[in-house]
């Protein structure tokens, strides 16, 4: 009726219009509806194709996606990581530990997918849509063996154990928000024809944390899938896992209902993964290895321990301060120079964490590019140098960031051959990403190398936009995990 009176009083006695009909004012409009939606709308592929970036909801913990040693790293992250280059688009990750915050960012249009180890449920179903399952697994219960456990015979341990779930009727279990165990908890409790007590620990908590609470004896109990827990295991001596709780569950990722096209892309490119030796070895990596995942929950530079990022975080905050920057930052730069080794030395002769030449070192004052604090002090007055070079022509910080790295990898003869190009045809001069980026990547060729405005020559760009990406992807990572 909107758009029938609409048009009706658009027409006015004293204009000479033809009249039409109400029947063919409404078969007008309706066409002019479709043509617009059939011509505007996007399907959820179209659209992460089009705007050229997945945004993908996980959750942090020891095995999904965590930072180890400078490094993002995890099951998931390492899947969907592939998953993005699969579709030729950037990967952006939000970090969510509430698994129904994520269910509703999806519902809502926040997120493309959810990348956690989501088990399908028939509630969940309701939500959203599932990928092809991932693997499948277990829900085990969590126990402690006895105190005197190692004194112990087996069968001894066997019978302080709780083996039948009927026993669980009267105990209290711990369970992590959101997650399928409570509704199995609750259908176990139906079966077995006894309550069980279940309390839902604050959404902060991941599986490990509870897992760690049952280990310490500050609770008794709590649900976990079986390979989980048998990671944890091994790390916890005194941990049993082997009472199962539920059949087999499929565990799956979460896309958007009505989203047909992706999900059959994704479908497809998860059926084609898991064959490969590639999936058996990302796999075996975080779920089979129970000795390097001991190594990673144990170390400092663990992002769910200690938030630490290397050996040398007191200093890179002390000098990142000076030069304004945010440290994260900073050790993004240096994990993408050195990976925080001092005694790194590339073909060409640079040295040290932040991977500077001789010739560097000697300009601001420094001899001994091996000493970590003397490289890193070399490296952020250099980057402070390349800071007031570039202050006056790119105003805005962040911007200029983008100019700071580029120069720092490349140097700035090549960046300003490449912002010289940049006026030359029509593009923005004082803009990284498309623009400045862009005439860099070009001078590689003859038509741009040999321009007359060009005065440093060929020059290897794709590198430099490679750097320059992978060390801002690498410190939003940072951004999320590290405090």
């Amino acid at each position: 009726m909107y758009y029938h009176h609409f048009v009706i009083s658009y027409k006015n006695p004293l204009h000479s219009y033809t009249k039409l009909s109400s029947t063919k004012v409404y078969i007008s409009l309706i066409l002019i509806v479709l043509l617009f939606f059939s011509c505007s709308s996007e399907t959820r592929y179209e659209q992460i194709i089009n705007r050229g970036k997945l945004v993908a909801i996980t959750g942090y913990n020891a095995y999904s996606y965590f930072i180890y040693k400078g490094e993002p790293m995890g099951f998931e992250y390492d899947l969907v990581k592939k998953l993005s280059e699969h579709l030729n688009v950037q990967l952006e990750l939000n970090v969510i530990n509430d698994i129904e915050e994520m269910i509703r960012m999806i519902e809502t249009g926040k997120g493309d997918l959810i990348v956690f180890n989501l088990t399908i449920t028939k509630d969940r179903l309701k939500a959203i849509d599932f990928t092809h399952p991932i693997n499948s697994t277990k829900q085990v219960l969590v126990q402690r063996k006895p105190d005197n456990w190692l004194d112990m015979k087996i069968h001894q341990i066997e019978k302080k154990l709780i083996r039948d779930p009927e026993d669980l009727i009267g105990k209290t279990i711990v369970v992590r928000s959101s997650s399928a165990y409570i509704q199995r908890l609750n259908n176990l409790s139906d079966e077995i024809g006894g309550d069980i007590d279940i309390v839902v620990a604050d959404p902060e908590l991941t599986i490990e944390d509870l897992i760690a609470q049952v280990a310490s004896g500050e609770i008794d109990y709590t649900i976990s899938d079986d390979n989980i827990a048998k990671l944890n295991a091994a790390f916890y001596r005194n941990l049993d896992v082997h009472t199962a709780i539920s059949l087999k569950q499929r565990i799956s990722w979460g896309i958007p209902k009505h989203s047909e096209e992706f999900i059959e892309a994704v479908n497809h490119w998860l059926d084609s993964l898991k064959t490969t030796a590639d999936f058996a070895v990302i796999y075996k990596k975080y779920f089979t290895d129970r000795y390097a995942y001991k190594r990673r929950v144990t170390s400092e530079f663990f992002s769910n321990k200690g938030g630490s990022i290397s050996p040398y975080d007191s200093l890179i905050k002390l000098y990142s301060e000076k030069l304004n920057w945010d440290w994260r930052l900073s050790a993004s730069l240096i994990y993408q120079e050195s990976q925080f080794n001092p005694d790194a030395k590339s073909w060409a002769g640079a040295i040290g964490l932040m991977q500077l030449m001789p010739r560097t070192g000697l300009e601001f004052g420094i001899k001994k590019l091996s000493d970590p604090e003397e490289n890193l002090k070399a490296g952020f007055d250099y980057l402070e140098y390349l800071d007031n070079f570039w202050k006056d022509t790119i105003p805005d910080q962040q911007e200029r960031i983008k100019f700071i790295l580029a120069s720092y990898n490349i140097g700035i003869g090549h960046i300003t051959d490449a912002r010289d190009l940049a006026k030359k045809y029509g593009a923005d001069p004082d803009t990284w990403f498309d623009n400045v980026e862009f005439y860099l990547t070009m001078k590689s060729k003859p038509k741009y190398y040999n321009d007359e405005v060009v005065r440093n020559g060929y020059a290897r760009g794709e590198e430099t936009s490679k750097y320059v990406k992978d060390i801002l992807e690498r410190y939003e990572h940072y951004k999320q995990l590290i405090d």
